[in-house]
This record gives C-alpha cells, sequence and structure tokens, in this order.
C-alpha cells in the first residue's frame, strides 16, 4: 500500500497499539507499517534534530516526517542500498526533521527486512548525535584493534610454535570481528559500501565459522580426542551438521539466516566440552571455560535487552552485553591457550629429564656388559692359547712320529691359512678365529673370484673367455661384450647388507652344526642383531635342506660348497 492508502486505513483505526518491549516484524517477508505519535515540547528549528533507527540490518527503510504546515516528507534509507546515499555517514539510519512548532504529530515508518529486526525510534538533537556517534566509534575501535592485536600476537605465536590451536583461535574471534561488524553496520561503512548484498549474507556466514572455529579450537586445544573419545565425536557430528545447515541456508534458504539461536547448540557444545575437561583434571581447560561462561552472561544480557525481559538494564551494559563477553572471553582464551603452553613446556622438559635418565642407566648398563665382555674375551684368549700350544706339541710329535707326514707337518708350519683351513673344516671356531683366514672385505672377495672362476672365466652374456680387471675388486670384465661381473653374483652373498666375513661366518656356523644353531647363538658370536642373523642365517638354512638328500649319498667336504647355490 502507498503513503495515501496507509493514511486511509489509520482513519478506520487498523493500526495496533505495540504489546511488546520493541515492536517488531514478526513476518520477515511482509512489509510493515509503524505509526508512532510524538509530541513536541519546544519548537524545533529546521536541520536541528533528527530521528535514528537503531537496527543496522533493515534492508529497506521510508520515514515520512511531518513538518509544521502539516505536509509530510518522504525521506527513505536501508541496508539494501549503497551506503554513500545515506544522509550521514554512519551505521545507523538517520533522517533530520523539518520545523516543528510545539505541539503533537505523527510519524508513518514503512520497514521491510529480510531479518526479524526490532523498531527502535530515537529522537536526537544533532549535537547529542555527533557527541555519542564519536564516542560509540572511538569504542568500537578500542574493541576492534583489541581483536587485530590478539590476531597479529597469535599468529606470530603461530609462526613460533607451530601449534595448530593458535591458527583456530585466530580464525575464532576474526570470525567474532566480520559478525560484529556485520550487525552493528561496521563493515557496510568500511568494508563493502557499495556491495549492500554482503549484508544478507556476510552476518550468516561469519556467525556459521564463528561456531565452527570454536569447536574445532575446543577440540584442539583441549586435547578433546585423546581426554574424551565420546565428546570428541560428538562435536564432529555437531560440526558436519552445522555445516549441511549452513550450506542449505546458503544456497537454497536464505531466510532461514535469521535463525541465529540455534548457533547456541555448537557454542554451549564448546562451552560443555571445556567443563567436562576440566572436570577431567585439565588445568588449562579452566579458563576456556570461564570465558565461554562470560561470553554466555553477555549473551543472556543482550537477549534480555532486545526482548524485554528485564526492565532496568543500563542501555550501555544491555546493548554491548554481547560485545563486552565477547572481549572477556577474548582474554581469558588467550591465557588458556598460554597455561596449555606451559603444559607442554613442563611435559617437555619430563620427557628430557626421562630421556637423559634412561640414557645414563644405559651407560651404565653397557659399561656392565663391556666389562664382562672383557672378562669372557680374556677367558677365551688363555684358552686359545693353551689349545694353540697344544696343537703345536701335536705338530712336532706328529712330525717325529710319522715321517710320510714330513712334507705336511713343514706346510702347517710355514703356512698359517693351510692350518686354519683344515680347522676351519674340522671343528667349529669362533668368529676371532675365523677372521684369521678372512680378515678383511679385500681377503673375501679374492677368496670368491677364485672359487667362482677356478675352472676359467666364461662371460654370462656372450660366453666369452677373454676378460679384463673391472671397476670393482677383483670383478671381472668381458672383453668382448663389456658385461661386468661381481664375483658375489650367483652367490649366496649376492645383495649382501651385512660385513662379508661376518656373512662367511654364518654360513659356515650354519654348515657345521647342520643348522642346528639359534640366531641368538649367532648374534652372540656376530655382534649383529638377532633380526639380522635370523634372516641371513634362514636363507643359509634354506640352502642347505633342499639338498639335504643330495647331501646324505655325497656329503659336503666343506661350508664352502653352499656358496655356489644361489
Amino acid at each position: 500500500m502507498n503513503f495515501n492508502e496507509i493514511r486511509t486505513q489509520d482513519a478506520a483505526g487498523v493500526f495496533q497499539p505495540n504489546t511488546s518491549y520493541y515492536p517488531k516484524n514478526f513476518n520477515p517477508p511482509s512489509t510493515y507499517w509503524f505509526k508512532v505519535r510524538v509530541i513536541v515540547s519546544d519548537s524545533i528549528s529546521k536541520n536541528q534534530g533528527l530521528i535514528e533507527f537503531f537496527d543496522q540490518t533493515i534492508n529497506d527503510i521510508t520515514a515520512y516526517l511531518p513538518d509544521a504546515g502539516g505536509r509530510y516528507i518522504e525521506v527513505h534509507s536501508g541496508a539494501g542500498e549503497n551506503f554513500k546515499n545515506r544522509l550521514y555517514r554512519h551505521k545507523n539510519f538517520e533522517f533530520l526533521i523539518p520545523d516543528l512548532s510545539k505541539g503533537s504529530y505523527v510519524y508513518y515508518v514503512r520497514i521491510k527486512s529480510l531479518n526479524e529486526v526490532n523498531f527502535i525510534m530515537v529522537y536526537r538533537t544533532v549535537e547529542r548525535f555527533i557527541n555519542y556517534a564519536l564516542v560509540e566509534y572511538i569504542t568500537y575501535g578500542l574493541f576492534y584493534g583489541m581483536i587485530l592485536v590478539f590476531c597479529l600476537y597469535n599468529l606470530l605465536m603461530l609462526l613460533a610454535t607451530r601449534l595448530s590451536h593458535y591458527l583456530y583461535y585466530v580464525l575464532y574471534i576474526v570470525s567474532i570481528g566480520v559478525y560484529e561488524m556485520s550487525t552493528d553496520g561496521i563493515a557496510f561503512q568500511f568494508i563493502w559500501p557499495g556491495t549492500p548484498a554482503l549484508n544478507e549474507y556476510m552476518y550468516g556466514v561469519s556467525l556459521y565459522c564463528m561456531s565452527i572455529f570454536a569447536l574445532i579450537f575446543a577440540r584442539t586445544l583441549l586435547r578433546v580426542k585423546r581426554q574424551s573419545p565420546p565428546l570428541y565425536k560428538f562435536i564432529n557430528w555437531i560440526i558436519i551438521i552445522r555445516t549441511i545447515y549452513f550450506v542449505v541456508c546458503l544456497f537454497a534458504k536464505r531466510e532461514w539466516f535469521i535463525y541465529k539461536f540455534l548457533d547456541f547448540i555448537p557454542l554451549f557444545t564448546a562451552f560443555l566440552t571445556g567443563f567436562v575437561i576440566w572436570w577431567k583434571g585439565f588445568k588449562p581447560a579452566r579458563f576456556f571455560v570461564l570465558g565461554n561462561a562470560l561470553l554466555f552472561i553477555g549473551a543472556i544480557v543482550k537477549l534480555t535487552t532486545v526482548l524485554g525481559l528485564v526492565k532496568g538494564i543500563s542501555a550501555v551494559p544491555g546493548h554491548y552485553g554481547m560485545v563486552l563477553g565477547f572481549a572477556m572471553e577474548m582474554v581469558l582464551l588467550s591465557f588458556s591457550i598460554g597455561d596449555q603452553v606451559r603444559l607442554f613446556r613442563k611435559e617437555k622438559k619430563q620427557a628430557q629429564d626421562d630421556a637423559f635418565y634412561h640414557m645414563q642407566y644405559n651407560l651404565k648398563l653397557q659399561a656392565s656388559v663391556n666389562q664382562q665382555l672383557e672378562e669372557q674375551v680374556a677367558v677365551r684368549t688363555m684358552e686359545l692359547e693353551r689349545q694353540s700350544r697344544e696343537i703345536h706339541e701335536q705338530a712336532q710329535e706328529i712330525a717325529r712320529m710319522n715321517r710320510l707326514l714330513e712334507k705336511d707337518n713343514a706346510e702347517l708350519k710355514t703356512n698359517i691359512e693351510k692350518i686354519t683351513d683344515a680347522r676351519i673344516k674340522s671343528a667349529e671356531l669362533t668368529f676371532e678365529e675365523f677372521c684369521q683366514k678372512y680378515p678383511d672385505q679385500e681377503k673375501c672377495y679374492r677368496f670368491l673370484a677364485d672359487l667362482k672362476w677356478s675352472k676359467g672365466f666364461e662371460c654370462k652374456k656372450c660366453g666369452y673367455t677373454n676378460y679384463s680387471k673391472g671397476r670393482k675388486p677383483f670383478s671381472r670384465r668381458c672383453n668382448k661384450c663389456a658385461y661386468e661381473e661381481s664375483p658375489m653374483h650367483d652367490t649366496i652373498f649376492e645383495n649382501n647388507r651385512i660385513p662379508i666375513n661376518k656373512a662367511f661366518y654364518i654360513a659356515y656356523l650354519v654348515f657345521t652344526t647342520k643348522g642346528n644353531i639359534s640366531s641368538y647363538q649367532i648374534a652372540e658370536k656376530t655382534d649383529m642383531r638377532q633380526g639380522t642373523c635370523w634372516a641371513y642365517a634362514t636363507r643359509v638354512k634354506s640352502l642347505l635342506d633342499t639338498d639335504r638328500t643330495a647331501s646324505k649319498k655325497n656329503k659336503k667336504a666343506s661350508w664352502t660348497d653352499l656358496i655356489m647355490k644361489t
């Protein structure tokens, strides 16, 4: 209906008196007309007074202002228009009052908004408006400056500590800042003044981000996954459900953004999580619980003020209760993060002390083991010296008793290698004794080369028999196709990852004991890990077992007969 039709309806008495604390548009899709009777006790000069509307989320507002002559002046504003079209560059909606003499006047206001709004119409002198607006903007500057400072500080802490809850805390308080700026009009004034369509979305987007990051921050800061797995799953389900609801609002049901009370559920879940974790003994949760409690108190004060449930609440704490609650929550959440950092440091120091204790214990244990090994080595050395003397005496006796073996006895006296070979074939030796025959890698490679090509060299690829020295020790390179073959190729030592002389010794032990030696005994003899000894001994045993039937008919003369089995 137009203004003339409304005047006609007013004459017919269709306007209903307001019965609630604040008049509201209870059905947002509809257009509402409000009639306000104003009694002017003293005359008002032109442009010396104004009326102001507080709710910054009104999309379209048209006021019909009477003048002294009884005519009405139509003025228009709203969050659905570019910010530059406003009378004053201010977050609220203001309209200058024309000349009015003393008397009673009727104002008509037409409102249409996608959100449920409070109809709050205030008269101010221009001087009073300028004074309070400056003070209010300074207050907002302090609040948003506090948010900026907290963001920068926690970003620096994030870079220094790499703790993820600093990032979630920053995202949470940024979401708070964007939500407050969207609802009080600051964002429209300074961030997107030329895009009024964002006013219909940003408060809903920021409110969603605030709820989600509050839950993620609580989940991370309070170590919920470790402290209470059921509560951790419950938080994840709340995040999923809230996200689905947000997507539906964003793409299908934009009007559902008005149900702000639904975000009480995730915020209360975060508060409940903090209380449960605190009850379980996690001390940093106490500041988290206190901060969220103050936020809920601020929200309740704001809600009771808006609904008019409690009379007598001062305008400042009532209107700015939520802002004050957010500010105190930010401070206390910072204390909670600091408390957890101190807890991390304490745990780290305890871990370092435990590690130092175990290191000292291991050093003592190692010293004790080394001493025992030295004693065992000394005893074993004496036994070996005794055995060596006995062998020497036996050799001399055999030389005297059997002249037929003079040549062999002479070779045994002059060639230690042949003596060692005979002992290797006849008895189980220790690793130290075995190393007298194969002391290093070069000796082992030389032995493998001699054994591998004892009947002459033949290239594996082309069958050519002439060769030259290869790049690797004791390898041979075909003079025809340049194929180079290692002495370890096609032997049980191919792809060997342990010292070659120890691999020799393991093969020797398995052969001499007919596979009846454990990996623990091999590990003790070779001073290697039991798992490594087990893997290598298993490989040798498998070769020994695969040819067991043939071995019964023709017993192997030496452990070296296993080498060429691949």
